[in-house]
């Protein structure tokens, strides 16, 4: 048995890291200001803003995340954390937001959408690209890593999200029934008993498009039971491990 039942940590998430304003351009006109004051609402103590990356159509231009620098660390009583969902481009690991962005923001997210990758329907070709963007330096969190459509070995991204420090993402989204990532219930099934097995932690997120979900980890949380999973080894339950963590 886990040593913090989940339902006893319902109560105890502190942030929720993978979300969307307006600013991404697509499926909500909410503002940072709208989500922050829903997020103040529901008691989190930090919120992360990570916009998609400029490979992604009508999403931010490189200037945006350069200014991210001036915005406001403290708003309506809570911690904000500003970064980016940047994309994997390719098999090599290329990545739509360079380096030199990258370094000043809070943290990045990398993952693979459709309008952005262009890699051979391969599994050692979406393995190798998720690999290798993570060897790139402040890469943090590797974003829905369930998605169906571009399968992979588990066993592998586990191992080399260990090597190289980043964290593996339980995606509420991916797991919601309408969700459009495929069957992706049995591939976070797969990541969380790797990720219990080498005693490696997880990240929740929402990957919540304006304020409505944010927070929402319904889906995630259900897996969390069905395989027992530790909930010391959830990371949203802390945000000293989840600052530990991203600082190190």
């Amino acid at each position: 048995m886990t040593t913090m039942t989940a339902a006893a940590a319902f109560h105890t998430f502190e942030f929720d890291i993978h979300t969307h304003s307006i600013a991404s351009g697509h499926y909500t006109t909410d503002t940072i200001t709208d989500m922050t004051r829903y997020a103040a609402g529901k008691g989190l103590k930090v919120l992360g803003i990570s916009e998609h990356g400029p490979a992604m159509p009508h999403s931010c231009t490189l200037s945006y995340f350069h200014g991210l620098s001036h915005a406001p660390s403290m708003r309506m009583g809570i911690r904000m954390l500003y970064g980016a969902e940047v994309n994997i481009l390719d098999a090599s690991g290329g990545l739509d937001v360079p380096e030199m962005v990258r370094k000043q923001l809070d943290y990045c997210l990398a993952g693979i959408h459709p309008p952005c990758y262009h890699a051979n329907q391969n599994t050692d070709h979406h393995t190798d690209a998720y690999i290798r963007a993570m060897a790139n330096p402040y890469i943090h969190i590797i974003a829905h890593p369930d998605d169906d459509r571009y399968p992979v070995d588990y066993r592998r991204l586990t191992e080399a999200a260990m090597d190289y420090h980043v964290l593996l993402e339980i995606n509420n989204s991916s797991l919601a029934p309408d969700g459009y990532r495929g069957k992706t219930k049995e591939n976070d099934r797969t990541i969380l008993e790797l990720c219990q097995k080498y005693h490696y932690p997880v990240l929740l997120s929402s990957d919540s498009h304006g304020h409505t979900n944010i927070a929402n980890f319904q889906y995630a949380m259900e897996l969390i039971r069905e395989t027992d999973f530790p909930m010391e080894l959830v990371l949203n339950t802390s945000v000293k491990k989840l600052l530990a963590f991203l600082n190190t």
